[in-house]
């Protein structure tokens, strides 16, 4: 054990490597449980166990909050919580985004769980890379953060006068032409395979994509410019790299959990945006108040941060009650 200790202890990015090792293992185990004991199978995930599924996912963040209190203190802990709250509020988009994409290459419930799977695999090998890159250039330029707080501020103002349905069309997306274009996409879906040999015009066998790959790469995509947004935000925060990744990867996976409840209701929330335009603002206009009126504390950044949000959460419940869910209109519609 002796012989292990200089590394554990050692200094990984501002924290003891034990910290992260704890942290990986954490995340390890809960994926390894997610799919090699409840979905070892291909099935359609209910609303209920979608529910079930993510109140756990919730419950292993704010324990491992709680982690973060007794190992870093107090203020840690409310950055931690802070960027959380934030992290699961700015996908609430990634997740319209994410039914839309399944919904244009008409992949089916009993599918879509390994696709978001996958997706959470390469959200964590993704947002290390950004988090590492933001994480150097603020310990070798120290004024990027500024230019974070006018890219939230910017950010806030756009959402804030943006439209409640204003959402992309995939129709016309660039993205996806030029991967239909590059690629070759078979025309159906070959059950849960992301990959298959099936010969072309001239009969020679080769190696296609199917749409379910497809789905995968157009969300990893998705989840990358939603970063843009919310990588800045947590920096804004604090600028523990430790705080900032954990943060994020605990809010991430509690929301794909969370995704096929959340999106037969996503239109229930079409006013959150407004509130999450008012805490990019927030956060944004910190970074510049700190040299007029000091560090603002950590409990005040949550609390306004929670605040706004279960504003818009509230405000968006009365402004949309009485709609049905996204899968009873489908069935009135037809």
């Amino acid at each position: 054990m002796s012989a292990l200790e200089p590394f554990l202890f050692a200094d990984f990015l501002g924290t003891a490597t034990w910290l992260w090792l704890v942290f990986i293992a954490v995340v390890a185990s809960l994926l390894a449980f997610d799919l090699g004991v409840l979905h070892r199978e291909n099935r359609e995930i209910g609303v209920r166990e979608s529910l079930l599924l993510s109140a756990g996912y919730i419950s292993a963040g704010l324990l491992f909050g709680l982690w973060v209190f007794f190992q870093k203190g107090g203020d840690a802990s409310m950055d931690y919580l802070t960027g959380f709250l934030i992290e699961k509020s700015l996908s609430m988009d990634n997740v319209f985004l994410m039914a839309m994409i399944f919904s244009f290459l008409a992949i089916p419930r009993q599918y879509q769980h390994k696709v978001l799977f996958w997706g959470i695999m390469g959200v964590i090998v993704l947002r290390a890379i950004m988090i590492g890159l933001g994480a150097a250039l603020i310990h070798e330029f120290s004024w990027i953060l500024y230019v974070f707080g006018v890219f939230l501020a910017i950010t806030g103002v756009k959402m804030l006068f943006s439209k409640v349905d204003e959402h992309p069309k995939l129709d016309d997306n660039l993205l996806v032409k030029f991967l239909r274009k590059h690629l070759r996409v078979t025309d159906r879906l070959h059950e849960e395979r992301f990959f298959v040999r099936q010969a072309d015009a001239s009969g020679k066998s080769l190696l296609w994509v199917t749409p379910l790959f497809l789905a995968l790469i157009l969300i990893e995509c998705a989840d990358l410019v939603f970063a843009i947004d919310s990588v800045p935000a947590i920096f804004a925060i604090t600028q523990d790299p430790f705080i900032v990744y954990t943060s994020n990867i605990f809010a991430i996976l509690g929301l794909r959990a969370l995704y096929f409840a959340l999106a037969a209701m996503i239109h229930r929330f079409a006013y959150l945006k407004y509130a999450l335009a008012l805490v990019l603002a927030f956060i944004g206009a910190k970074i510049f108040l700190v040299g007029i009126i000091g560090k603002i504390p950590a409990v005040i950044s949550l609390c306004v941060t929670l605040g706004l949000l279960i504003g818009g959460v509230l405000v968006s419940m009365y402004k949309t009650r009485g709609q049905p869910l996204e899968e009873d209109r489908k069935d009135l519609a037809t």
